[in-house]
């Protein structure tokens, strides 16, 4: 009953913060000049019909050299216009000044470029976890051997080089070196292909690398902290071997703190991403995201503004609500009566 009345409070929570969010950007990006610009190929008269459609402006006229002059259709109005509808009819716009995909859905583009973003990060997920729970446990078990000191040396390069250096460098040494994988993905969409795969991997590896040396770091801090503890020594005097003691009772405690920060990393390179993304010449949501503001497709920019904001806001909440799950103890929401001790 108390985890149900705490993950209602922070879904509302996280509503309210998502819809502040969601209303300051648009009102910030409706502050910004509108793009009544035809594109090569458009018809001016064409571009303001659909720009008055859309909510945008009003009072069009046509002035003497093709010159267009309108009125802006109140801000508040247009955010009033823009949610009905989104919510009555599912409609998040058509693009109007991004040339590739002009006067299409936004809504079924964003969807048909959605599947690389989240393989790429699902894989960077699947290899980074073994690998850096395995150095830090490695890494506490071997404490201030020499294990320890290269495994100290191999984070702490992964940690201080920048993800953009790191992918530069795979780029270089592994697809234009030696030639091992192709300087950017296929545009193939069979993406479960070996092909694909293939073309994904020095991407992959640009995004967990940093993943694997966080995920080392937080292992051995809290692992080596837990067998340090009191009740590590009674466990051995119960009898169990030291084997024993680590998986029964070390590795249970210290992955309190250390599956919320997985959870936590995987949101990090989900909004790294991007760079990456655009890098490797992935055809996901980060190259849409940083072509909608290059080219001023305001409610592209929307769209994409929301997804990356309410992935943010819905990951605190499960990384929060996990800690209840890992350890019993914990009881999300539950008041503590203090006259009960008393």
């Amino acid at each position: 009953m108390y985890m149900f009345k705490y993950v209602s409070k922070r879904l509302g929570l996280m509503i309210f913060t998502f819809f502040i969010i969601f209303t300051m950007s648009f009102v910030l990006i409706k502050l910004l000049p509108i793009p009544t610009t035809a594109l090569p190929g458009q018809d001016p008269k064409v571009v303001m019909k659909t720009l008055e459609g859309r909510g945008w402006i009003t009072n069009i006229q046509e002035g003497e050299n093709g010159v267009w002059t309108y009125d802006r259709v109140p801000i508040f109005i247009q955010f009033g216009l823009y949610i009905k509808r989104i919510v009555t009819q599912g409609d998040f716009g058509i693009v109007t000044t991004y040339g590739e995909y002009l006067n299409m859905n936004i809504w079924k583009v964003f969807v048909s470029h959605l599947p690389p973003t989240i393989l790429i990060n699902i894989y960077s997920t699947l290899i980074g976890v073994p690998i850096g729970l395995g150095l830090g446990i490695l890494a506490a078990l071997k404490k201030n051997k020499w294990q320890d000191q290269v495994i100290n040396v191999i984070i702490i390069l992964l940690i201080s080089v920048p993800s953009i250096v790191m992918a530069l460098m795979l780029q270089y040494v592994f697809c234009f070196k030696l030639g091992w994988f192709p300087l950017t993905m296929s545009t193939s969409n069979d993406y479960f292909t070996w092909e694909v795969f293939r073309s994904m991997i020095p991407a992959v590896f640009a995004l967990c690398l940093g993943s694997i040396a966080g995920y080392a770091r937080y292992t051995r801090a809290e692992l080596s902290e837990v067998l340090t503890g009191e009740f590590m020594l009674l466990a051995r005097t119960k009898g169990l071997t030291k084997r024993q003691a680590i998986f029964r009772h070390a590795m249970r405690n210290s992955m309190v703190v250390i599956f919320p920060s997985i959870l936590s990393e995987f949101i990090s390179v989900l909004s790294g991403s991007l760079i990456i993304e655009k890098m490797f010449g992935i055809n996901g949501v980060g190259g849409l995201y940083l072509n909608s503001i290059t080219f001023q497709d305001y409610d592209f920019f929307m769209l994409l503004s929301g997804f990356y904001t309410l992935v943010s806001l819905a990951a605190g909440i499960v990384i929060d609500i996990s800690y209840g799950f890992i350890d019993q103890r914990f009881r999300m929401g539950a008041k503590y009566d203090v006259s009960s001790e008393l």
